[in-house]
């Protein structure tokens, strides 16, 4: 009697965990899906600072595992626990007689638990040191983890180590009949095919797609594509001209400037010409608030270095180097090795046709709503940020435009 009472409390505790659980993962779903295919979407409640920010975790590739997001993992997770609880009832159902191999659901519970806690530990980790935000949502379910797990263990001689081994040993158990082993194996075969295709296809997960697309850009901050000179591409005048719109202070831009070296590169009709889209209120009127505080400082050089041929190797350095003041910049430009005129340097970064060339290139690029960087335009089509897909999607947008491959042969 005593037993069936702490039976039904533990049933009863871990359902309405069970629930909670279920509610929050929905909701972190619905805060995935917005953030990740809805590009109109507000922020979530949970987004509330650079470091609690639910949907700014929900965009990175580690809220996903084998292409499937993590909401959707920890939906499966509180639904099986869920047909744990009334697999006793289950089991009689026609049909349903496979079920009886489930003997002993709060050791299995208990172990899920446990273990669903201890992956919890390890994502709270990487949100903290590797990302540097916090999902608050996704920390209520690791605090629902735990308590499950403790309620469930309840009762169960050994605690967790006892859990584990009896959920192994009834797993090794409902293996020994053929047809229960054959089931399981196709079962497996069935979830492993379904994996393969979400962690392949990405469908689920473009922030992992947009890796691969981009993330052999992302791996290193050395531009190994980087050209010296004024000329990035084809010299023809029938060329198709890539225009681009940077912040060297800007981190995607960083990438962004490799990715457009290796496509002029892999283009036999394409040239790149780079505008400068400081996002500083020391030469770009537009801004109201400081924000890229150094960029113009840069830009100015860098048009500076274009006077004297040297542009491509100038711009490759501010953005791997990111020198934020101007005796920053004077140093790095001296220890670059560029063979520079220093004095015309200086001189020619302070002038007024530098300060109007900027200045055309703010006002263009505002003129036609582009207020943000990384942006290109070709034939005044403009396309702000990083195409989709990275590095695949530009050259699909650049083909569209008249761009021309190298042939292999």
């Amino acid at each position: 009697m005593e037993v069936d009472r702490i039976q039904l409390k533990k049933t009863i505790i871990i359902s309405i965990l069970v629930l909670l659980g279920l509610l929050v993962t929905v909701d972190l779903a619905y805060i995935y899906h917005e953030a990740n295919f809805n590009q109109y979407a507000l922020p979530s409640f949970c987004s509330v600072s650079d470091l609690i920010d639910c949907d700014g975790v929900a965009r990175t590739t580690e809220s996903q595992f084998l292409g499937v997001p993590l909401a959707y993992w920890g939906m499966f997770l509180y639904a099986f626990i869920l047909m744990l609880l009334g697999v006793d009832s289950l089991k009689k159902v026609p049909g349903l007689k496979f079920l009886e191999v489930f003997k002993n659901k709060f050791h299995y519970i208990a172990s899920l638990g446990l273990i669903s806690f201890t992956i919890s530990m390890i994502l709270l980790f990487i949100s903290l040191f590797q990302i540097h935000k916090i999902c608050v949502m996704c920390a209520v379910t690791y605090v629902i983890n735990l308590v499950i797990g403790i309620v469930a263990v309840e009762g169960i001689q050994g605690k967790f180590i006892g859990a584990i081994k009896q959920s192994w040993n009834d797993f090794v158990d409902a293996l020994k009949p053929l047809p229960y082993r054959i089931a399981f194996i196709i079962v497996m075969l069935c979830a492993g095919a379904f994996l393969g295709w979400t962690f392949t296809s990405a469908k689920f997960s473009p922030a992992l797609k947009n890796q691969r697309g981009y993330g052999e850009f992302l791996k290193t901050k050395v531009n190994k594509y980087a050209v010296k000179g004024n000329l990035l591409g084809s010299d023809a005048k029938d060329a198709v001209v890539l225009n681009i719109y940077s912040d060297y202070m800007c981190p995607m831009c960083s990438v962004f400037n490799m990715m457009v070296h290796k496509a002029a590169q892999e283009f036999s009709n394409v040239r790149v010409e780079h505008h400068s889209l400081p996002l500083d209120t020391e030469c770009n009127r537009y801004m109201y608030q400081e924000f890229h505080h150094g960029s113009c400082t840069m830009a100015r050089y860098a048009e500076a270095a274009h006077m004297q041929g040297k542009f491509w190797e100038v711009n490759s350095l501010f953005f791997e180097k990111k020198p934020a003041t101007e005796d920053e910049v004077i140093n790095l430009l001296q220890e670059s090795g560029f063979d520079l005129d220093m004095d015309k340097l200086k001189k020619d970064a302070k002038s007024l046709k530098v300060k109007n060339i900027i200045n055309r290139d703010i006002d263009y690029a505002v003129e036609k709503g582009q207020i943000g960087t990384p942006t290109m335009n070709i034939d005044d089509d403009f396309e702000m940020g990083i195409p989709k897909g990275g590095y695949p999607g530009l050259k699909k947008w650049i083909i569209e435009h008249g761009g021309k491959q190298k042939s292999l042969f």
